[in-house]
């Protein structure tokens, strides 16, 4: 049986959209995935269908690191079987029924429909925020119970899925901003697959700094898909961000952290609303008084 090569490396933050466009000249399936809690380190893999174009691959990382400001990174080599791997993909990322009224769907699968849902479509490529974590489904089964609002705003949107779903299910303005250039890129060509573009703006941008966001404050909805730290230090900009009776959906957390992602928000004048608990993973629902 024939196989693939499974290449992949670990970079800084900085590397992650020159080492995936270096992945791209010559890969398929490139992904790319954050390794620890801060975003510095990160994984970027691909599959190598031609052997012959691998001293190319070579070539165009070395090009990526020097252009990054970076030391070249040691190549990891495994194997794929040929037969089926695109099929053992989509096996990974089955169309979702989430809550009641969403079901997320991959690129591979646009076609997919379940009666009485909308369907949002979002590149499976993307290593989070495509749905399949219990940190996005807790904040999607959250929105759910959520009355209409907007506008939305969503700190580190990964897809955009957040975003997506809120101008999907209420039509209302949503903006969303990603740390990560590359990530940006793609929550943006998520809105212009889903049509969504006009409702949904998806940027680069460093949190509640971003210009994009500042403009459209104060806001009827936040989410926040992050991890604790980062969201008890950004907590009072949470809350002067939020209208009052305004609300934040933060994620990105085990339940064990939820009384410290808890008592920074009361602390800067919000109260709990709602805790949701999928798959060892916590979602808090906040209201600014």
């Amino acid at each position: 049986m024939s196989v693939l090569a499974r290449l992949s490396v670990t970079v800084p933050e900085r590397a992650v959209p020159a080492t995936v466009a270096a992945f791209e000249t010559v890969c398929e399936a490139v992904s790319f995935l954050r390794l620890d809690e801060r975003g510095d380190t990160w994984s970027v893999e691909g599959i190598l269908r031609d052997p012959a174009r691998r001293a190319e691959l070579d070539t165009a990382l070395a090009l990526a690191a020097a252009a990054s400001g970076v030391a070249p990174s040691e190549v990891a080599t495994g194997e794929v079987e040929a037969e089926g791997w695109l099929a053992r993909t989509r096996d990974a990322f089955p169309p979702q029924p989430i809550g009641r009224r969403l079901l997320i769907r991959g690129t591979h699968d646009a076609a997919a429909t379940m009666p009485g849902r909308i369907a949002l479509t979002i590149d499976a490529g993307l290593a989070f925020g495509s749905g399949e974590h219990a940190t996005t489904r807790g904040c999607l089964i959250a929105l759910e119970g959520l009355r209409r609002c907007g506008p939305v705003a969503d700190i580190g949107t990964g897809s955009g899925v957040l975003a997506l779903a809120a101008a999907a299910l209420w039509r209302v303005p949503a903006v969303g901003v990603e740390l990560d250039p590359w990530a940006a890129r793609v929550a943006a060509e998520n809105a212009r697959l889903n049509r969504l573009h006009r409702l949904a703006r998806l940027v680069h941008g460093d949190g509640w700094r971003a210009p994009a966001l500042r403009r459209h404050a104060p806001y009827a909805l936040a989410f926040a898909n992050i991890f604790a730290r980062p969201l008890c230090a950004m907590a009072m900009r949470t809350a002067r961000s939020l209208r009052r009776g305004g609300r934040a959906v933060l994620s990105g957390f085990h339940p064990a952290q939820a009384r410290m992602v808890l008592a920074a928000h009361r602390r800067a004048g919000m109260v709990l609303e709602r805790q949701i608990v999928v798959d060892g993973w916590a979602t808090l629902v906040l209201r600014k008084r």
